[in-house]
């Protein structure tokens, strides 16, 4: 018996199949190392293999990255300032609209990851798991890069500039607070979630 439904499975894929393209000949093959990018791809691999482990490790990854995408982006909506200066480019005219469109999928993915860990628990491994991702992406992301497109912030903390700490320090601080200061509390909230909620199994 499914746990994931298959329409669900197919929309994912189907999106994928639009989205993946359209971003790779728009953008290139760095843009993919952005984590939210990166968990589209960990995501439709945890929709059909329906893994508790994969899907909570992205849940852990990028659940709070998108929220605060998600409230960057309202607040510039209704107020018209950025608190968080992560969705500037979302205002940019010069972006094609559809371009920018595309990346809305950050308000919908938080939605669907707490969904999918209701449906199929959460794998209190999922923080390990996206460490070792993290640990993958980050130095490729900081050795194959371009420093201007400052993918995963790894050179302007927010758009801003980096001048406390030379950028080789910069770069092993953030090892090191990907997994600790972002992934950790995020996974500790899931845990307790899952242990008190008698919809959510707690995998080990």
């Amino acid at each position: 018996m499914r746990t994931i439904p298959l329409w669900l499975k197919l929309g994912f894929t189907l999106w994928m199949v639009v989205w993946a393209p359209t971003i790779f000949l728009e953008r290139g093959g760095e843009n993919f190392l952005w984590f939210c990018d990166v968990a589209n791809f960990l995501l439709l691999a945890g929709l059909w293999a329906e893994s508790s482990l994969v899907i909570s490790s992205q849940a852990v990854g990028v659940l709070l990255i998108q929220l605060c995408w998600a409230f960057d982006f309202l607040v510039r909506c209704v107020a018209g300032f950025h608190p968080l200066g992560a969705t500037a480019y979302m205002f940019d005219p010069t972006r094609p609209l559809y371009l920018r469109g595309l990346s809305l999928f950050h308000l919908a993915v938080p939605v669907l990851l707490l969904w999918l860990i209701v449906r199929v628990g959460y794998h209190r491994r999922g923080w390990l798991l996206q460490t070792g991702i993290a640990w993958l992406v980050v130095p490729v992301t900081y050795l194959f890069t371009d420093p201007e497109r400052n993918i995963n912030w790894l050179w302007r903390p927010f758009g801003l500039e980096q001048v406390w700490v030379s950028q080789r320090l910069y770069f092993w601080i953030c090892m090191l607070a990907y997994p600790v200061i972002l992934y950790l509390p995020v996974h500790l909230l899931l845990m307790a979630w899952a242990r008190r909620s008698k919809r959510v199994s707690l995998l080990a």
